[in-house]
């Protein structure tokens, strides 16, 4: 799944749960249908206006909407129980409804049963086991965002933007988002057979994907050359911005930085608070993201702090439409700042923030509570980042992978003299050589990495 999210605060959880506890499960669909989220109560700074008497009368037809409305929902709840051919359960009914209405509203709001509730805590602290892939629904469509690094189904070779047909032969239309994820994971060593179809394939392809203990860790960073990073960020979990400081740190205790490259490719998002605090280590002013909803709570404006440590050193953003999210978030606010360049393809484009309210028996909701908006005040809801340099993808193809393999050099031919022993710095050239083949999109973005360092170092000079 992709997320940009706020879970309630331990006060707003509490009072949740003292008025839903209180109350049975028709009525809490009644609350739903009715009233605000369980928005902290406090008291106003001024005394509000008194409404007019046409405000009043608009306020009074909606509510007799809402309860001729929900007056249809207990005639049919009655019929169900009186006729249907099997006896059924209320709960089971009013738990169809709430999950049937929760997606109603947006591909990213949904019922989390105890179980799922349980994963997505999982998901942002610890491990989960299945293959790997954050999905969404596109179109009605169960659409991957990216395949997680390092997983099954990376190995696998799924790619952002393919179609998941069917899981185990069974089709996946209007499936929702949890429970396919809840079909996808399952223990270490067991399989899941996939149907797939790809932009460019006539008819769906299938994969057997075996499952297994998906770690975690957030943060790769690798020294490129001396003085030059390269950081990939999977997602951002509760500890992506520590994980990033520290391997920073590292990185410096041995060297300066003299730039770096941030890897944001397939990264299909995560916790809010997470994506600021890492754009928070490159800026030193100003606005990072600001959120906007309906209830006063959601809107918000989260700034950058002024850094002691010298963080000015050029940077190069990698994106594609894999980069979801709170990925968005970090892209967005270094471009409108012009901290650093954007090379990639066009993001995912989505630009709303999820809240997670708990609910009494272990289930919660994920709502869609706001949307952000980028430094320049822009949303990218359904729109989506565009590079600064756009560089598709090029994957090389099964036949010039083999024409590769079998090209005639110096070192394929019989009795060839020996090579010199090469130094270490020999082989991270040759390891660096060998990646931004393999990659022409990083093999841009150290291009222009590389020209930025020059230029800065001419400026420097100068002065």
């Amino acid at each position: 799944m992709d997320f940009s999210f706020h879970i309630f605060s331990a006060d707003r959880t509490a009072s949740c749960r003292k008025r839903l506890l209180s109350l049975p499960a028709i009525i809490i669909l009644i609350l739903l249908l009715s009233a605000p989220l369980c928005a902290k109560e406090e008291p106003p700074s001024t005394s509000p206006e008194e409404p007019t008497a046409q405000q009043q009368k608009d306020e009074e037809e909606r509510l007799a909407d809402t309860y001729q409305q929900l007056e249809i929902f207990s005639n049919v709840l009655s019929i169900i129980e009186g006729h249907y051919v099997e006896e059924v359960e209320p709960a089971q009914i009013i738990k169809g409804a709430i999950e049937g209405l929760l997606q109603s509203l947006d591909p990213h709001s949904s019922y989390l049963s105890p179980e799922d509730f349980k994963d997505l805590q999982e998901e942002t602290s610890g491990q989960f086991s299945g293959i790997g892939i954050e999905v969404t629904v596109q179109d009605n469509k169960l659409t991957i965002i990216a395949p997680i690094a390092d997983t099954p189904a990376e190995k696998a070779h799924l790619k952002a933007g393919d179609i998941i047909v069917a899981i185990d032969g069974k089709p996946t239309r209007e499936i929702g988002v949890y429970k396919a994820i809840e079909k996808l994971r399952g223990k270490k060593g067991t399989s899941v057979l996939l149907s797939i179809l790809r932009k460019g394939w006539a008819t769906p392809r299938e994969f057997k994907i075996t499952r297994a203990n998906i770690a975690l860790h957030s943060v790769e960073t690798k020294a490129l050359q001396p003085g030059l990073l390269y950081t990939k960020i999977t997602s951002f979990k509760k500890s992506t911005s520590l994980e990033l400081r520290k391997q920073l740190n590292l990185f410096t205790q041995k060297q300066p930085v003299e730039g770096i490259i941030l890897d944001l490719r397939n990264n299909p998002g995560g916790l809010l608070e997470q994506a600021v605090d890492v754009v928070d280590i490159f800026l030193n002013q100003g606005i990072i993201v600001s959120t906007r909803g309906r209830q006063e709570d959601q809107n918000a404006i989260f700034s950058a702090h002024n850094n002691s440590k010298n963080t000015e050193y050029p940077l190069v953003v990698m994106i594609n439409e894999g980069s979801a999210s709170a990925a968005e978030i970090v892209a967005g606010a270094i471009q409108a700042h012009k901290r650093g360049i954007l090379v990639g393809t066009k993001s995912f484009g989505k630009g709303s923030v999820q809240t997670i309210i708990p609910l009494p028996d272990g289930a919660g909701i994920r709502i869609t509570t706001a949307k952000y908006y980028t430094p320049d005040d822009k949303s990218i809801q359904a729109v989506g980042i565009t590079p600064d340099i756009i560089i598709p993808l090029q994957e090389e193809s099964d036949e010039e992978k083999e024409e590769s393999a079998s090209s005639i050099q110096e070192s394929t031919l019989p009795h060839h003299l020996p090579r010199e022993k090469t130094t270490e710095q020999q082989e991270q050239d040759k390891e660096l050589t060998q990646k931004l083949e393999a990659d022409n999109q990083l093999k841009a973005a150290y291009s222009v990495l590389s020209s930025l360092i020059f230029h800065t170092k001419q400026i420097t000079r100068q002065q």
